[in-house]
């Protein structure tokens, strides 16, 4: 069987089924109202009943390949590199810090569509203000190097 959409809606039913038994082993109701295993049993169970209904309309359709899904040529490098660069990303971010990683990361992705030194230029700026922002106006911990960015 070659339908992609069996195969991703056999895989939500069964994370759905997951989620809701683990939900269970919360309470769903508190003393002053919902309990923390509410709304993951709601929204697993709604997950899981559409992922049903997904599996029995695409057992009745025509088949979609999983070649059908993927881009090809351009696309599918601007995907590779969008994923490899978050890969990247996740690997370096604890040993060089959150700035030189998502300067890393960013220039990856802007190179796709800039020339190389806007594309650094603007990786720099927005690290910059992103790390401005979470660090110094949240006050929310990010990765820092030895050099503290």
């Amino acid at each position: 069987m070659k339908n992609i959409e069996v195969y991703v809606s056999v895989f939500f039913i069964v994370v759905g089924g997951i989620v809701c038994w683990q939900s269970l082993s919360m309470p769903i109701y508190g003393e002053y109202g919902p309990g923390p295993g509410l709304l993951p049993l709601w929204v697993a169970g709604i997950m899981t009943v559409l992922a049903v209904i997904n599996l029995i309309q695409s057992l009745r359709r025509n088949n979609t390949q999983f070649s059908d899904l993927m881009p090809k040529g351009e696309g599918m490098i601007n995907l590779l590199a969008c994923v490899g660069s978050f890969a990247l990303f996740m690997l370096i971010v604890e040993h060089v810090g959150f700035t030189i990683s998502s300067i890393i990361m960013l220039s990856i992705l802007f190179s796709r569509g800039y020339k190389w030194y806007w594309g650094l230029g603007m990786s720099v700026v927005v690290t910059g203000i992103v790390f401005y922002v979470f660090s110094s106006i949240l006050s929310v911990p990010v990765p820092v190097n030895q050099y503290g960015w």
